[in-house]
């Protein structure tokens, strides 16, 4: 078991509908150590990788992605869901679902913040049904530039996202893979992933 399923277990919870809480370490108020270690083990996993740009979608994934574009030393742009007075006209669009609110989302990028030289880090906190991730390849699409890899902190293994994206050729890592989840016992189960080493927040990774 890993850093980030003990810190699930612990402290996180299940709510009916199949939804796994977590907004005490992830997604509201944000535990900086476990960002911390999340942010090496995915420079780990995509050791040897190019990459140039970190891209994420507001607002949980922010703060991993920052963590992580620090360790890159590289930009980290973040696609917005809502248009305000000083958003661009010249933008690349696409729409996300999302399992979270039941909505589908508008999100979009500024054309200056994604060009065709870059090879990008895809980061986000959930994975379910793919749509997000989905969303932030066809914005990486339309600027003609590459997906490096998509790293994702925690991805519900019992819905299809994560099998399309590996499907379709994409280099997908998740830290913790939820198999099963029961909102009656608040088990859960994860899916079994070759033993990390402990992530060390002061080790210097190339």
């Amino acid at each position: 078991m890993n850093f980030l399923e003990e810190k699930i277990l612990l402290e996180g919870s299940i709510k009916e509908g199949n939804i796994l809480k977590v907004d005490c370490f992830l997604n509201h108020q944000i535990d900086i150590d476990i960002m911390r270690q999340m942010a090496y083990e995915f420079k780990r996993r995509f050791r040897g990788v190019e990459v140039n740009k970190i891209l994420t979608i507001e607002a949980s994934g922010i703060a991993i992605a920052t963590l992580l574009g620090d360790l890159y030393d590289v930009p980290v742009v973040f696609a917005k869901k809502s248009v305000t007075a000083n958003s661009t006209d010249d933008k690349y669009m696409s729409q996300a679902y999302s399992f979270t609110h039941k909505k589908m989302n508008n999100v979009f990028i500024s054309k200056p913040y994604l060009n065709a030289t870059d090879r990008v880090l895809i980061v986000d906190d959930f994975l379910a049904d793919g749509q997000a991730a989905h969303a932030l390849i066809d914005l990486v699409h339309q600027a003609e530039a590459k997906v490096s890899g998509i790293g994702i902190a925690i991805e519900k293994g019992q819905q299809q996202g994560g099998r399309i994206l590996r499907d379709e050729g994409y280099h997908v890592e998740s830290i913790a893979i939820v198999e099963s989840m029961d909102w009656e016992t608040q088990t859960i189960k994860f899916r079994e992933q070759p033993v990390l080493p402990l992530s060390n927040p002061k080790l210097s990774i190339g």
